[in-house]
This record gives structure tokens, C-alpha cells and sequence, in this order.
């Protein structure tokens, strides 16, 4: 390693662009590790972005401790590209240790990274162009700008849509069908349908769906007002709630306990293709959760009610898996915002026994036998797992 060693201490410096290690020598390392300058309070540090699983995971690091642990990285990967202003290296490493390195240089050498410019946000909704229902909520001006009270507001709307297009990716359809459960007073709905017609250029039919009748009057009297003529709301129940049209993807946001989970039902049962949810007030199994070995995780309130919480949305994220989704557990609010910052994102693509191959049958049993193993020891019976098991969905 000394060779590479030699190398990193001497291009982690201004003509440093970036690293990737990848391919790692067993299952429990970390399949991926990103590097790349940023700027913090105008000194260079290096950001080390290591993947687990779902998972990314974020160290900022000067130079000689991004060398460090770098290598340390590379003890238990097989290859790496390294990227500088002036040339290409790529390291790989034999099952037996042996290094090799080839070096390929550029033939003009790139301009350095303007890390100042790297800092600043490039947001899907741009300041400057305005929003007419961002306006109506008071987080932009009549001018487009971003009202400084409101810009957390502007942020979250962004990674909101951030996570939007990496769940619909490369998709194709003439037109896309959505539901929002649990809509609310719908300012992300107005957002979605602004997104697809405005920004993405793509025919869209979306419907809202909420309990209180005034909140869904107002809805519709808005998308009324900003000819937005795909877009409608309706008074209803997502439990039992029918559609007979298609459903490619299913949102919901902040629909408050089961809610969530007769929502992911009704999506998994349309073989929606997407499906973004935000769980709120997950009090199920907070009521239910007991256990003789483990009774240290529910002694303190606080801390029983925090684990029910995740307990019931990895279970909601593992039952989804067993079905064919691919699915993420992402932050979609910093905590310090609000402590319901969770987003569920589930993806498939093509029929559903496509789906399903997307998650090996050995990998769903595993997941299942996950959330059976952990219903069991804590005396659980969550209405996903119930819903699905009924429907014949978990066999």
C-alpha cells in the first residue's frame, strides 16, 4: 500500500477531484465510499460519503485523515478511481493483496473545483421564477423570491421533490396517475402537479384524498384558481378507498398512524409502481409493545415511544421489500425541524413478477422472517403485516 499511500499524500491537495471505492471483499464491508473537497467555513476538507446498505453516511476530514482512512477503506475493497486536475488513477487490488496501479494522464488539465460555487444549493424550484400557490403560502414574494422566515419551508419542498424524481427516474409513461392520501390542506400536492406540468413537461392526473370536507373545498377552489385542470380533490377514507383508475404512484404524507399502513396496502395492492410516504403518530404498536428479554427498550416512555416509531416503519419497510419493492428509509426533514423526519420511498418498475426479481426470494423470506422474529419478541400485531397476510400477499 505504500505506493498508494504516496500517491494520495500527494494529490489531496487543490488538484484533488475525487474517489470512488467500490467492490468490496465481503458483504458486511461497505459497498460503496465517495470522496470529494468541500468548502467548510473556508478551509478545504474532504468529505468521505460511505454507503451501508440503504445508507449513506457523511465524515468531513483534512487531508492526512482522508489519506488515513482511505486506506483503511481500501483493506477491505478491490478497486479504486481516483480522479485529480491532471490525470486518472486506477487501483486495484488481487484476492491475494497485490496492488496495481495504472496512472493515465490528461491531456489538458482540468480547471481546479470552485468549491465556493459547489456550496451553493442548486434547488428544483428556483428562486427568482415565481410560484403562484408558493406565493398564496407566503414562502415566496410576487418577485420569486424566497421569504427569508420561510426558507426551511423552501428547502423541504425541494428535497421533497428531490426524492420525487429519483423515484420516478427514467419511467416513460404517457401519463402519470398519482393519489395523495391524506392530503391535507395539499401544498405538496400543488407542488408534484407543478413539478410534472411545469418543470418535467408531463401529462399528469392527480387526486387528493382527505377526511374534512372544508379542507378538500378549499383544494379544489385553489386548483380552480391556477388552472391546474388534472389536478382534484375528494372527501374520503383511505381505508377501503377505490379507484378504477391506474395508480402509478401513491403519496403519503403525514397520514397519521394505520392510516399509513392502509395506504401502503391500497398502493401495494395497485401494483403502484412509487410510493412516497412520510409516517406521522405512529401510536399502534407504541400500545402494544412488550417484551421479557428486551424490556429496557420499553421501561422509559420516551424512549418506548422513539422505538415503536422506527420499530413499525422498518417494519413497513421490510414488509414492502417482501413484495417487491426496492425501498429506502431516507431523512427527508433534518431533525432538529421536527422529530418526523422519515420519508419511506419504494420503487418497482415493469409487472409485477419484474417487481419481484428485483428482491431475490431468498432476500424477502429473510425480510420477513425479520419482521416475524421482532413481532414475536415484542408482542406485536401491526395492520400492514395483518392487511397483506389476509390478502395472500406475504406467501
Amino acid at each position: 500500500m505504500n505506493e498508494l499511500k504516496n500517491i494520495l499524500e500527494q494529490n489531496l491537495n487543490d488538484n484533488f477531484i475525487s474517489a470512488v471505492l467500490s467492490n468490496p471483499r465481503d458483504e458486511k464491508f461497505s459497498a460503496k465510499v465517495k470522496v470529494r473537497p468541500v468548502l467548510m467555513k473556508d478551509t478545504r476538507v474532504y468529505q468521505m460519503e460511505t454507503f451501508r446498505g440503504n445508507q449513506a453516511f457523511h465524515e468531513n476530514l483534512s487531508a492526512d485523515e482522508a489519506c488515513e482512512k482511505m486506506l483503511e477503506a481500501m483493506e477491505n475493497m478491490k478497486q479504486m478511481q481516483l480522479v485529480t486536475a491532471d490525470a486518472e488513477f486506477s487501483v486495484l487490488i488481487s484476492k491475494k493483496g497485490k496492488v496495481t496501479i495504472k496512472k493515465k494522464q490528461k491531456k489538458a488539465k482540468m480547471r481546479p473545483l470552485d468549491l465556493n460555487h459547489n456550496r451553493k444549493k442548486q434547488y428544483i424550484l428556483q428562486e427568482g421564477v415565481p410560484v403562484p400557490f408558493l406565493q398564496d403560502l407566503g414562502v415566496m414574494t410576487e418577485e420569486g423570491k424566497i421569504v427569508h422566515a420561510r426558507f426551511d419551508k423552501f428547502r423541504q419542498i425541494n428535497r421533497f421533490l428531490e426524492m420525487v424524481g429519483d423515484a420516478v427516474g427514467d419511467d416513460t409513461s404517457e401519463t402519470l396517475h398519482i393519489i395523495d392520501f391524506g392530503c391535507g390542506k395539499s401544498y405538496l400536492t400543488f407542488v408534484l402537479y407543478y413539478y410534472f406540468t411545469e418543470i418535467q413537461k408531463r401529462n399528469v392526473q392527480i387526486a387528493g384524498l382527505d377526511l374534512k370536507a372544508d379542507v378538500i373545498k378549499n383544494c379544489n377552489a385553489a386548483a380552480k384558481k391556477y388552472g391546474y385542470e388534472n389536478l382534484h380533490f375528494e372527501v374520503g377514507d383511505i381505508n377501503g378507498y377505490r379507484t378504477d383508475a391506474p395508480v402509478d404512484m401513491v403519496v403519503t404524507l403525514h397520514a397519521c398512524d394505520t392510516a399509513t399502513d392502509y395506504a401502503l396496502y391500497n398502493a401495494i395492492m395497485w401494483n403502484a409502481r412509487m410510493i412516497l410516504s412520510v409516517p406521522c403518530c405512529q401510536h399502534e404498536l407504541n400500545g402494544q409493545i412488550q417484551s421479557e428479554d428486551l424490556g429496557l427498550m420499553t421501561r422509559y416512555g420516551i424512549i418506548k415511544e422513539r422505538f415503536a416509531a422506527l420499530a413499525t416503519d422498518a417494519i413497513r419497510a421490510n414488509l414492502l421489500e417482501c413484495c417487491g419493492y426496492k425501498t429506502q428509509v431516507l431523512e427527508f426533514v433534518d431533525f432538529a425541524h421536527t422529530p418526523k423526519n422519515l420519508l419511506i420511498r419504494a420503487v418497482k418498475k415493469g409487472g409485477s413478477d419484474a417487481a419481484r426479481a428485483i428482491v431475490p426470494a431468498a432476500v424477502r423470506k429473510r425480510y420477513l422472517g425479520e419482521v416475524e422474529r421482532m413481532m414475536e419478541e415484542f408482542h406485536l400485531d401491526p395492520t400492514l403485516y395483518r392487511l397483506l397476510k389476509e390478502a395472500g400477499r406475504l406467501g
